[in-house]
């Protein structure tokens, strides 16, 4: 019997953005590749139209769309007001109203809960009053060290409802890397989580909350949510539930306020690759358009009460960690239901099972579902058969991201999703960052589909390849720019007060000026640089997009990006360990290989015993995503005269590429040392090649 797909939505977000273009303004485009180059070269029309489109409020008008291109800088709709809590919050009535919840979520222990509109609301409000009355003002930041539950969403509406910036760590990252990222940003409001359950075992983050709490002197009120004991308590710690608890007049007046255009958001992390984490500060206004730009038109994701998206619900498996979970809560911002998982969705080491996610999306009735590319590489690998988990026909769209899908990954969950019925699934590929939290390349709906490509280049996002000369390439592989600002783009980073550091991250590779008029050509120094962001991209003549892996050293797994210097930090740490060199191999249609070369003082050799130390301080300082495939011990660590650790070229050479191209030895500080991983780079050239 031929299935029937009731499955939102019925036409496409991107036509009804360009039905409405044409009929409100008289625009048409003849195809895609017109539509994107409008985008990026009217800068002021296009994010005016979206503004317009979803219907964005502001109390006092704007003078202007783009004030002033700058980069970095750039002035985005100068007097306007705007509060991203209003945003998501103003859908409550309608949405209730059609019957649809806010949250669903499911943990490990299947425990199941669903918040509806309204409670979302009384809980903001409640919570948003807690936090005034504890003294709690604008541009004042709250750090969350929380797992991906609801209250970390009701917990971030309620923070920037009344202007406090927001900053989340996942519970899995150690006392270590979580404090090199609070410590920098001097929390007044710290808000924790007794424990997770991940992997079939539960893990008590108490110690942890008291070590945060003795190391961060600027916290002046903490907030405990029981997860794995819904009764603990800890003195000097105010209970969620008491927090969350108030339903009284003043909950049910209590309205976000109004804040400015680029008034801060949220404080997310980025790791170069040296020094502390980059404490990235996000606006209200950028993020709110540019995660409808993202979510709504590109990764067709519609609003769940409205008629031509009835039902949408909307999955992307993240930790709190990864700025997929900012993503995910963006679904809130169009009046969508999003499902979330907290656990991991490869069951536990005694019982792998891929079909813990997939189980989920049948029986809440996923319409979008994303995860990591790494994460369905997995699940073939495993050799899973989607037919086995439940009714998945309501899924219409997969979302990836994190790191390149390969095109055989993509053909064989093409050809799973065939096998029950859906012959027409289609993958969103999308790359960003957590950088200005977006996406440079994503999906259209209407566009063909190429195993390992992703469709195009995103609205408004002025993004090219570009040699090393600083000449656009197509089909060749070159640096990803993107020469013309985004609303998102970072205010500035924590702590930055000359702006040297956000400048050095994005903008030092190309001179001021080349590239920055709208549509091409350069213009004068003041416009500043393009933004380079660190990965290998290349455009092809249909206008698809591969990423070919980082461009720079920053350690990416599975989407994470940590940066090399807080391995080092961990690492380093260890009596035995004088000096050490991480890198990442990932490129595309290759698995991420991170191997790490170490130092040893005299007298110590690297033993497994030693491994394990060297393994598990890593684990514990930041995350276990981040232990290395191999250690390997050698004499030196090549450095350049000034004594910078050499890490890309390294990464090149491993990479296949000849060392007269990738280093000038006159520049190194110790060239003789570089012998030894050449022979290492041919050795494991040839083991690529026998495998």
């Amino acid at each position: 019997m031929e299935t029937i797909h009731t499955t939102p939505p019925y036409i496409p977000q991107i036509r009804l953005y360009q039905n409405w273009l044409r009929d409100q303004h008289g625009l048409q485009f003849d195809s895609y590749d017109a539509l994107w180059r409008w985008s990026t070269t009217e800068l002021d029309a296009f994010w005016q139209s979206v503004w317009d489109y979803f219907r964005i409020e502001s109390p006092t008008p704007h003078t202007a769309v783009l004030g002033k291109n700058t980069m970095p800088g750039a002035q985005w709709f100068p007097g306007a007001q705007v509060n991203y809590a209003r945003q998501a919050l103003r859908h409550v009535d309608a949405a209730h109203a059609a019957g649809l919840p806010a949250i669903i979520s499911r943990n490990e222990k299947g425990n199941h809960r669903e918040l509806t509109w309204p409670a979302l609301r009384r809980q903001v409000a409640s919570l948003a009053l807690h936090l005034k009355a504890q003294g709690l003002e604008p541009g004042d930041r709250v750090a969350a060290y929380l797992p991906n539950v609801p209250e970390a969403m009701v917990a971030f509406l309620a923070t920037v409802s009344i202007g406090g910036v927001w900053s989340i760590c996942a519970p899995d990252m150690g006392t270590h890397a979580v404090l090199d990222r609070f410590r920098q940003i001097a929390p007044k409001v710290l808000i924790g989580v007794d424990g997770v359950s991940y992997g079939g075992r539960d893990h008590d983050r108490t110690a942890v909350l008291a070590e945060l709490r003795a190391a961060l002197p600027s916290v002046q009120h903490a907030v405990l949510l029981g997860n794995l004991d819904a009764s603990v308590s800890i003195a000097g710690w105010a209970s969620w539930t008491g927090a969350t608890a108030r339903n009284d007049a003043e909950t049910t007046a209590f309205e976000p306020m109004w804040l400015p255009f680029d008034h801060p958001l949220w404080i997310v992390y980025s790791s170069g690759t040296t020094g502390l984490p980059k404490p990235i500060v996000h606006g209200h206004g950028g993020t709110v358009l540019v995660a409808l730009q993202l979510k709504v038109l590109h990764n067709d994701i519609g609003c769940s009460y409205e008629p031509n998206s009835f039902g949408e619900r909307y999955h992307w498996y993240s930790s709190t960690g990864w700025v997929m979970w900012n993503a995910q809560l963006s679904g809130l911002l169009s009046g969508t239901t999003c499902v979330i998982y907290d656990g991991n969705p490869g069951g536990s080491k005694e019982n792998p099972d891929w079909g813990v996610l997939w189980r989920f999306a049948a029986e809440t009735g996923v319409t979008f579902f994303g995860a990591g590319a790494a994460f369905f590489a997995n699940c073939m690998k495993a050799g899973i058969t989607l037919a086995d988990y439940g009714d998945l026909t309501r899924i219409r769209a997969l979302g990836t991201t994190g790191s390149p899908l390969s095109p055989e990954v993509q053909e064989w969950g093409t050809g799973q999703f065939e096998a029950i019925g859906t012959h027409d699934i289609w993958w969103n590929n999308i790359s960003g960052g957590t950088d200005f939290c977006g996406a440079f390349i994503g999906g259209n709906r209407e566009m063909p589909q190429v195993p390992g490509e992703m469709q195009c280049r995103m609205l408004g996002a002025a993004v090219e390849s570009w040699d090393a000369e600083g000449r656009p390439v197509q089909d060749a592989v070159g640096e990803l720019v993107c020469a013309q600002p985004i609303p998102s783009m970072p205010l500035f980073l924590w702590g930055d007060k000359d702006g040297s550091r956000y400048l050095s991250s994005y903008f030092d590779m190309y001179p001021a000026g080349h590239g920055r008029q709208p549509g091409g050509g350069d213009g004068p120094a003041a416009m500043g640089a393009v933004w380079r962001h660190g990965d290998w991209l290349k455009i092809g003549a249909n206008g698809g997009c591969v990423i070919y892996g980082r461009s720079d050293a920053t350690i990416n797994r599975h989407g994470l990006r940590m940066g090399t210097s807080e391995i080092y930090s961990a690492v380093e740490a260890l009596p035995e360990v004088l000096d050490s060199l991480v890198v990442d191999l990932e490129y595309l249609g290759r698995e991420s290989y991170m191997p790490l070369f170490v130092v040893l003082r005299p007298g110590y050799a690297l033993d497994d015993a030693l491994r394990a130390r060297i393994n598990g301080a890593v684990r514990t300082a930041l995350s276990p995503r981040f232990v290395p495939d191999d250690i390997f011990a050698v004499a030196e660590v090549p450095r350049t005269l000034s004594g910078k650790k050499q890490e890309l070229p390294i990464k090149k050479l491993l990479l296949g590429q000849p060392i007269e191209k990738v280093v000038n030895k006159d520049a190194m500080a110790n060239p003789g040392c570089l012998d030894w991983y050449v022979a290492f780079a041919a050795q494991r050239a040839e083991k690529l090649q026998n495998a």
